[in-house]
């Protein structure tokens, strides 16, 4: 227990750093706050414009509903993007800063680490997100009269662990590949991006694109997120939506943290750990 306890304590020292790092660099934090609050409404208002941009007479409920309905996915993967870019940066903050030697060197379990960056990358998306959609909805009506609130937080909680889980495996690209580790995981975000129904139900897609629909946690959690808001569901009927993406969560986590330390003992052996170039 108390060794248990003495993990726990180093693992939040880490999530004090992250919070010292945000207010250092609170300008940058304020950028990216203010880019998601415009995107989002952004988003929104080409859902409000729908209808002259179609020529067509709309009813009111069904303008709302399709607001509501892009509004959900865009601010359910901003969620779920900052989970992944940040826990995908580790290693790339690390070499800003000028830190890796001292983080990867000193005799913190690697395990006690990631978990102490998660847990800080999660306060983040979980403010970030709350910001978001406090302005949001000082702008937009949004009707979540028939929202079940219990859902949508499962759904998140269950595609926060899955995204940890891609997350840390991605982050393992920048030992790998030195000079360009950290945009090959900005591609992959950017293919879920495109494949999860973020902005649009998977069913218009390609059929191949379908196909790597199902492998994406974000597909299910992002239906999921729309079903509880918009109709109200709850996790019995949410459960073919939860089940895919806990799976891939519960899968993710240990195999992205089993091939982190395999590649950093690789970097290590190698000498890529500090190389920037």
């Amino acid at each position: 227990m108390t060794q248990m306890g003495g993990q726990l304590g180093l693992a939040y020292a880490f999530v004090e750093r992250e919070i010292a790092l945000s207010k250092r660099y609170w300008a940058w934090e304020l950028v990216w706050l203010v880019y998601g609050i415009v995107t989002s409404l952004s988003v929104a208002y080409i859902g409000l414009a729908a209808p002259a941009i179609s020529g067509g007479v709309v009813d009111p409920a069904a303008v709302s509903h399709f607001v509501l309905y892009l509004l959900v996915g865009t601010i359910a993967w901003r969620f779920l993007g900052i989970i992944f870019e940040n826990i995908g940066e580790v290693i790339a903050w690390e070499r800003w800063e000028g830190t890796i030697e001292y983080t990867f060197m000193s005799p913190v379990p690697r395990f006690t680490h990631l978990i102490g960056m998660c847990g800080a990358t999660l306060v983040r998306a979980t403010a970030f997100s709350v910001a978001i959609l406090g302005a949001v909805t000082l702008f937009v009506p949004v009707d979540l009269s028939h929202a079940n609130a219990l859902s949508a937080v499962v759904l998140l909680l269950v595609g926060a662990m899955a995204f940890v889980g891609l997350g840390i495996a991605s982050a393992s690209f920048p030992l790998l590949w030195t000079e360009k580790g950290l945009q090959m995981a900005y591609i992959v975000q950017a293919v879920v991006l495109l494949v999860s129904g973020v902005y649009y139900p998977v069913d218009v897609l390609p059929g191949w694109m379908q196909a790597l629909s199902t492998i994406s946690p974000a597909t299910y959690v992002i239906r999921g997120m729309r079903a509880a808001l918009l109709d109200g569901a709850d996790l019995a009927t949410l459960w073919p939506e939860v089940w895919p993406a806990l799976l891939v969560g519960v899968l993710s986590v240990p195999l992205g943290l089993r091939l982190f330390v395999e590649v950093e003992r690789y970097a290590k052996r190698t000498g890529r750990l500090k190389r920037s170039g």
